[in-house]
């Protein structure tokens, strides 16, 4: 699986771990910057590219990583067909894949631990959608949202 990855200063030196820990676990790693450390860059054009790259390419996911992950999520969830989730533990993680179909994971990592980052993303990138409809029916109306930005009814 094609796995694009993508940060900000916070969160080069786990991408950096990623990129290698990911490698060798046999995912095609992408890493879409920065190429080097830079102190003063900002997330935002790095969340964008990656979520537009996970968007272009079917079957593949996604990871963002700032020093909260707070950012990094809001900016990848701009692009159309994003649906990036913040997993804090493996619970979220998994849940983002198989209750959200989640195609980007937002990672702190000044939140966790090289190892505990590194557990969180095998997992959400290990887990598959569940296929529940009830999930699926939520799914669409997001997408369907963020095709149309028409809001729906209440009920």
């Amino acid at each position: 699986m094609r796995v694009y990855l993508g940060s900000d200063h916070a969160g080069y030196e786990l991408k950096v771990h990623l990129v290698s820990a990911l490698g060798l676990q046999g995912y095609e790693v992408v890493d879409v910057g920065p190429a080097k450390y830079d102190p003063d860059d900002d997330y935002p054009v790095f969340c964008f590219h990656t979520g537009a790259r996970v968007v272009a390419d079917p079957g593949t996911l996604g990871v963002v990583i700032g020093g909260s992950g707070n950012g990094e999520q809001i900016a990848a969830n701009k692009v159309p067909g994003v649906r990036a989730a913040l997993a804090w533990n493996v619970e979220t993680a998994q849940l983002a894949r198989e209750h959200n179909d989640a195609n980007i994971v937002a990672i702190g990592a000044r939140q966790h631990t090289l190892d505990e980052a590194t557990t969180l993303v095998t997992t959400f990138l290990s887990t598959k959608f569940s296929q529940n409809p009830r999930h699926a029916r939520r799914i669409a109306q997001v997408l369907d949202y963020d095709n149309t930005r028409v809001l729906p009814q209440l009920p």
